[in-house]
């Protein structure tokens, strides 16, 4: 809820080209208690005033010479593109109330005035616009929060895309499917994602389905040690870690792991101690 003191703070704009009605206005909001009021008589001028101090309330009078009311509140519309017309109008005429709604103002008081009622509207609308300011501040800094989480997101994805390229000798990303979406270094040849992993190839077939039904499973796995067979008859080790990814509704969208070739550590032997003479 606003303080009443914002309210009385509301910066309104005064239009009629008649004086007296001008000084009646002003002198009674002033009694009751708003201090940021501006006045013209000149109905040219609005637009151009409301572009430049963005007045919360426009008192507008609807018959004025050279131009009227309806043309002022056109005017108004072009600043404030889908925004909220903060416009009451002043009118006379019974007929013109209905067609400066349709126009787009928000409210209307008849002359003459009963103070009492002219008060209300004055309070009820600077409530409104002053609320819906509030709402539009808060969208605008909720964007802004969220563009810089994403910046903060998509930075801390980087570093930590770099961080497991330095640590590993792959890195992959699949979808639910199973095909790749992202990776670095030889995926393909080493972990068969992406390749005819269905062939013989070396694998040893039982690593080879213990590593597929862990994906399968979307159940995550460190350091899984896997072997083939080179043309050659030597033995390559594969040691690969990977986790299942979900969105925030908690849906499977698949795999993400890092993987390195551990063939010159699990053949590296220690040279055998020295016996003593």
């Amino acid at each position: 809820m606003l303080d009443p003191s914002e309210i009385l703070s509301g910066n309104i704009l005064i239009v009629d080209d008649q004086e007296a009605n001008v000084m009646l206005l002003e002198q009674m909001l002033r009694n009751a208690g708003y201090v940021n009021i501006s006045t013209t008589q000149d109905p040219r001028t609005v637009c151009a005033a409301h572009a430049e101090h963005g007045y919360d309330l426009i008192l507008l009078d609807l018959q004025m010479p050279e131009m009227d009311g309806f043309e002022v509140i056109e005017g108004l519309k072009l600043i404030e593109r889908g925004g909220y017309l903060p416009v009451l109008v002043i009118t006379a005429q019974p007929g013109h109330k209905l067609r400066a709604l349709k126009a787009g103002a928000k409210d209307f008081v008849s002359k003459p005035f009963d103070l009492i009622e002219v008060q209300t509207r004055i309070h009820n609308m600077l409530e409104v616009r002053l609320l819906y300011r509030r709402l539009a501040d808060y969208n605008r800094q909720l964007e802004q929060t969220v563009l810089e989480r994403t910046a903060e997101l998509r930075a801390s994805e980087a570093r930590f895309q770099r961080f497991t390229e330095l640590s590993s000798d792959w890195y992959w990303e699949q979808d639910a499917q199973g095909q790749l979406t992202r990776f670095s270094g030889p995926v393909s040849e080493m972990l068969g994602i992406g390749a005819d992993s269905d062939g013989d190839g070396g694998w040893n077939p039982d690593e080879r389905a213990q590593l597929k039904e862990n994906i399968a499973s979307r159940t995550p796995f460190l350091d899984f040690i896997f072997t083939r067979t080179r043309a050659d008859g030597t033995v390559q080790y594969l040691q690969v870690s990977g986790e299942p990814m979900f969105d925030s509704s908690s849906r499977f969208t698949g795999y993400r792991g890092i993987g390195m070739d551990i063939t010159e550590r699990m053949n590296w032997r220690p040279a055998a101690a020295a016996t003593p003479a």
